[in-house]
């Protein structure tokens, strides 16, 4: 019976070394960065309700420049998830700008893609966490509902071929935090998000129609977009032509 006993504290002990050796080898956690990525203290975000704070980290890959992670923490740090799972260099290859909504509940990251490229991202709140809200980037919806209407007909622009343009921009506009009174349109609270879509001709030999701050809203709580009636003006604007003298 003691030589049981003995046998079974031998296999608990070893059992114990197992796992203490595993735990001194073990990855950083799921819940936050790894050991290589940097934090840009300077970056961070906290929400309105001060629960949350949005953190960037930045992973230095030598000639390829940075990999940037961006995470939701509790407000005791105790607790993260990655906002951006599975993004490369094209996606994350730079750090990105961060709004929420006024009530907390919505966070829009506002992501350069290169010198003159920029696209959004929505995310919605579960807790202290945030999932994504669309299927895929917010910038991408934007577009894909701008060239489904009428007027961009008049750009003479293949909406199968968006990568031939030219410094593609999806820009929240500012005001989110106060619900955009500055337009005077006196929209619900956290309802509305105000986007600004544009692209140029430069480099083109014959240059088409181009498109600067071309602004529509999107819903959040029905997920469609549209042009309110007071954008009428600014958006027809916003279309530009090449001069008539240009070849």
């Amino acid at each position: 019976m003691f030589g049981d006993w003995l046998r079974s504290a031998g296999f608990l002990l070893s059992f114990a070394l197992v796992v203490s050796s595993f735990s001194a080898v073990a990855p950083a956690s799921a819940d936050e960065p790894a050991a290589e990525f940097k934090l840009r203290a300077d970056d961070t975000l906290v929400s309105p309700d001060h629960q949350l704070r949005i953190e960037q980290y930045s992973k230095d890959m030598g000639d390829e420049g940075f990999l940037h992670q961006f995470w939701a923490f509790d407000d005791k740090h105790q607790h993260g998830s990655l906002l951006n799972p599975g993004e490369g260099i094209d996606l994350a290859g730079y750090p990105a700008g961060f709004r929420f909504s006024p009530d907390s509940q919505w966070l829009v990251r506002m992501q350069t893609l290169g010198a003159g490229y920029q696209t959004l991202f929505l995310y919605w709140r579960n807790g202290n966490e945030f999932s994504s809200a669309t299927p895929k980037p917010l910038g991408d919806l934007a577009w894909d509902y701008f060239f489904g209407l009428p007027v961009a007909k008049r750009l003479h622009r293949d909406p199968k071929d968006r990568d031939s343009l030219n410094h593609v921009q999806a820009i929240l506009i500012k005001g989110l935090e106060d619900n955009y009174a500055w337009l005077g349109q006196h929209w619900p609270d956290n309802r509305y998000l105000v986007i600004s879509l544009s692209f140029d001709a430069q480099g083109e030999d014959k240059p088409a129609p181009w498109i600067e701050a071309w602004r529509c809203v999107y819903d959040l709580k029905t997920a469609a977009f549209s042009v309110p009636p007071a954008f009428a003006e600014h958006n027809a604007k916003a279309v530009k032509t090449p001069r008539a003298d240009r070849k």
